[in-house]
């Protein structure tokens, strides 16, 4: 049987897509819920998934392509797994029975500037496993990025001596690792045991697409709780709220005999559960300094409201020249950096910051890009956004997104910034206020783009409209200034020729 890999819907106001990367090729054996390809919007990058076990036909849309919703980009046949692909149940090569080589400390990184100590987020292996050289062992927690610890060569883990969750220094050591080859019955177990753990973790949240993660995590929902309807047996948006509809009719259709009342106190104690996780060290900052963003700013937003037809129709008359030319796809954001970096160049009070009875004005322009990533809120650096050009910034960006995405941001790339924009509008929001990112003085929000009637020339027409929002620190931003500089963006963006023109 031949399952067809499609693109997926894409978000509202998204029309089409390019294919960012595909991490197999033509003939290659996958498994149920492998990641096959990335697929690159003007906000986010979709992961496309296999639905069952199988080998990859023909690609039919290669690296580069631009795509549109639901359309065809290759079929999996199921059940046509080459040999190759069972080599674990082959004779494998004699091995030694016991762990050779060297005896080796598994140490914490020297950790970043700034930053005492960390934590122990996850171990991937357990003593005993079998590893390769350079695989990733252990994940360690600092306030701001997650530094990986890989293997130094082929072996095993002896022992570890800091566990999940334990507060240590650089340099620290945290496990013993032999090298060389182990035995054929921990290789054996090994393998067995990572077969049955893929196998009964189909529904890992890393499976599912982010709106779904959303959602499960406001509910306080297991993802093995909910029954997959999608490709494969995937647990899609609709299965999630099916399952929130479905409980509360169970309860009420629970029979209402009379039941001792005994029985009644277990039964609303089964109901009422809670679920207690500790804050990880990155929600742990973010709730530090948006408090500190509250209590020590005088925070004031001020809106505006912009016309987004003017470059939603530069952009369709350009983008495939810009695409072939750049190798990048033009997005919304590299406007939306162009504007605010030529308002911050008019309007010098938002481009500074206080430091004790000093304002300090920038003379540079660091812009930060408010990014989602599983593990929370981070705000990687554009730097000198004055100098860069449009296809530029959306590489920049791009390379942001996707480092963010996978936990490689360095901490270089997050500390700074003189500016941030953050865009809520990638997951439906109407309009907001946003938080100032301290010390800076202003944050520009950004919204979903929806058609509504405007009055234009005394005649109403269907516009695609975006509310602007300007959270600002009114002890260094005057209303002025701060209405000045929504209005410049504002200008720019529904003219997109006063960029070029600087005007």
């Amino acid at each position: 049987m031949a399952h067809e890999i499609k693109v997926p819907v894409l978000p509202e106001s998204v029309a089409d897509a390019s294919i960012a990367t595909w991490h197999v090729k033509a003939g290659d054996t996958v498994t149920r819920d492998q990641n096959l390809v990335d697929i690159e919007t003007d906000k986010v990058v979709l992961e496309v998934v296999s639905p069952a076990d199988g080998v990859l036909g023909e690609i039919l849309c290669p690296e580069g392509e631009t795509v549109l919703g639901e359309q065809l980009l290759a079929t999996v046949s199921e059940g046509a797994v080459s040999n190759t692909g069972n080599t674990a149940t082959a004779p494998a090569a004699p091995v030694s029975s016991a762990p050779s080589g060297k005896v080796q400390d598994i140490n914490v990184p020297v950790l970043p500037e700034s930053v005492a100590d960390a934590s122990i987020a996850t171990w991937h292996v357990q003593p005993g496993e079998a590893v390769k050289r350079d695989q990733n062992l252990v994940d360690i927690e600092t306030d701001k990025v997650v530094l990986e610890v890989v293997a130094p060569d082929d072996g095993s883990i002896s022992e570890i001596i800091a566990q999940e969750g334990a507060t240590v220094i650089a340099e620290q050591l945290i496990a013993k690792f032999v090298s060389g080859a182990i035995s054929d019955a921990k290789s054996a177990a090994s393998a067995k045991s990572e077969t049955q753990k893929s196998e009964t973790q189909k529904t890992d949240t890393d499976t599912l697409s982010p709106s779904v993660r959303r959602l499960l995590a406001e509910k306080d929902i297991e993802p093995s709780s909910v029954k997959g309807t999608g490709k494969g047996g995937r647990v899609t948006k609709e299965d999630v709220e099916h399952h929130v509809k479905a409980a509360p009719a169970k309860t009420s259709n629970a029979p209402n005999t009379s039941a001792s009342p005994a029985a009644e106190p277990s039964l609303a104690q089964g109901e009422r559960s809670e679920k207690r996780v500790p804050m990880t060290r990155l929600r742990k900052t973010i709730a530090k300094r948006l408090l500190q963003a509250k209590n020590d700013t005088a925070m004031l937003t001020t809106f505006n409201e912009v016309n987004m037809k003017p470059i939603m129709d530069l952009r369709k008359q350009y983008q495939d020249s810009f695409e072939k030319r750049h190798g990048i796809r033009l997005g919304f954001m590299s406007f939306y950096v162009k504007a605010v970096t030529e308002a911050l160049k008019r309007f010098p009070e938002v481009n500074a910051s206080i430091d004790g009875d000093d304002i300090v004005y920038h003379n540079y322009f660091d812009i930060s890009i408010a990014v989602s990533t599983p593990r929370g809120l981070v705000t990687p650096i554009l730097k000198d956004t004055d100098t860069l050009g449009m296809a530029a910034i959306e590489k920049g960006i791009r390379e942001l997104a996707l480092k963010g995405r996978d936990g490689k941001l360095a901490l270089s790339e997050l500390q700074g910034g003189n500016f941030t924009i953050t865009n809520g509008g990638v997951f439906g929001s109407l309009l907001s206020t946003p938080i100032i990112n301290p010390p800076q003085s202003a944050i520009l929000g950004m919204h979903k783009i929806q058609d509504r009637p405007m009055a234009v020339n005394g005649k109403v027409e269907i516009l695609p409209m975006m509310y602007l929002a300007l959270s600002y620190d009114h002890r260094i931003v005057d209303g002025k200034e701060s209405v000045g500089f929504l209005v410049t963006i504002k200008e720019m963006l529904e003219d997109p020729t006063r960029l070029l023109l600087d005007v």
